[in-house]
């Protein structure tokens, strides 16, 4: 396993398959909270079940209201386990922390450099650490 380390947002841990992409997601739209998931006919990994895995991406795009999806993913138990970031993203905290305080559901989610964004590309498998350490193969 390689380890890259990660600014956290969201303490916890974490580890399953990775679904990687280079894209945005708007979750309003873009995400089925009753299923875990991609809807959005535009994007890349339309159809893909993120749910429960190692969900890897730039960032959220588009509405706040995909906090209140990403909440409802959460109380619902289809959100990711884990959001992998390129750069911060407020939408996608809110909704992590909200679901942390109303429901006690941990979702980690912690933001990497460009270059370890790339790196995750190829990844098949994340096991994320409290501290921010993301080991993948």
């Amino acid at each position: 396993m390689e380890m890259i380390q990660g600014q956290v947002l969201i303490a916890g841990g974490a580890q399953g398959q990775v679904v990687f992409t280079d894209e945005p997601l708007s979750f309003w739209g873009g995400y089925d909270a009753r299923d875990g998931m991609i809807i959005d006919k535009h994007h890349a990994l339309y159809g893909a079940h993120v749910a429960g895995k190692i969900f890897v991406l730039p960032s959220a795009r588009g509405s706040s209201t995909g906090s209140g999806i990403l909440l409802e993913a959460i109380r619902l138990g289809n959100a990711p386990a884990a959001l992998i970031l390129k750069r911060r993203d407020a939408i996608l905290a809110l909704g992590a922390i909200v679901g942390r305080e109303l429901y006690n559901k941990i979702l980690p989610l912690v933001v990497v450099s460009d270059t370890d964004f790339e790196r995750l590309h190829k990844a098949r498998f994340v096991r994320l650490q409290h501290d921010g350490v993301v080991e993948y193969e």
